[in-house]
């Protein structure tokens, strides 16, 4: 499978974040251009790429809801034999954006454990379905050894604040919580002062900070 990167951030980045997008944006998209911009901009070097279905959209193709999770993590894998290739140095972190962090937190212990990985970042992990608090896509977190930071909204629908402090996911995993954040990790500005555009940058800088303290 060809796998298209897109960069942002220093060629010679000592740390590079190879991020992927949801189920239902392009890793172009407002949120993610402004996540990789964020990363970029605090040192960070980044890498997006589409899972296929997604691409299939570019090309042309029909809109199709993602495939199961087991294919999308083979094209996870490849994506990240597609960055070697092209930067074989330098740490590397995997995740993404809500399915795209669920998809690399499926696969990060055993790259981890082969020394491929150092971390997982996900911005807005979906805990569960929309409407479906009890229906939970946390059982493999509570086996992970990798360092993992999750940057979550307050107010999530698909995992908030209350629910997530619940679960009593293990130390490797460390949240970063974004008031009044939602799904995106937009607040609502009437209710908190700060706007998309602030809100954003300073989950960027919590995962930048982060990934300074990787050991």
């Amino acid at each position: 499978m060809k796998v298209d990167l897109l960069f942002d951030g220093p060629d010679n980045a000592a740390a590079t974040v190879l991020f992927a997008h949801g189920a239902g944006a392009a890793m172009d998209s407002p949120v993610m251009t402004q996540i990789a911009a964020g990363f970029a901009a605090r040192g960070l070097g980044v890498a997006r790429f589409e899972f296929d279905y997604m691409a299939a959209r570019r090309r042309g193709g029909a809109k199709r809801p993602p495939p199961k999770m087991p294919p999308l993590c083979d094209e996870f894998r490849a994506a990240i034999a597609a960055l070697r290739d092209v930067r074989p140095d330098g740490r590397l972190i995997i995740g993404g954006k809500s399915m795209g962090g669920r998809v690399a937190s499926l696969i990060v212990q055993d790259l981890w454990q082969q020394g491929l990985v150092q971390g997982l970042m996900c911005f807005g992990y979906p805990f569960h379905p929309r409407g479906k608090p009890d229906s939970l896509r946390t059982e493999h977190l509570y086996d992970l050894q990798v360092p993992s930071l999750i940057c979550q909204g307050s107010r999530d629908p698909l995992g908030n604040l209350d629910e997530v402090t619940g679960y009593g996911l293990p130390d490797p995993v460390e949240l970063f919580w974004l008031e009044d954040g939602d799904h995106d990790l937009k607040p609502r500005k009437r209710q908190t002062g700060v706007d998309h555009t602030t809100a954003l940058p300073n989950c960027c800088e919590a995962a930048a900070e982060w990934v300074r303290r990787l050991p």
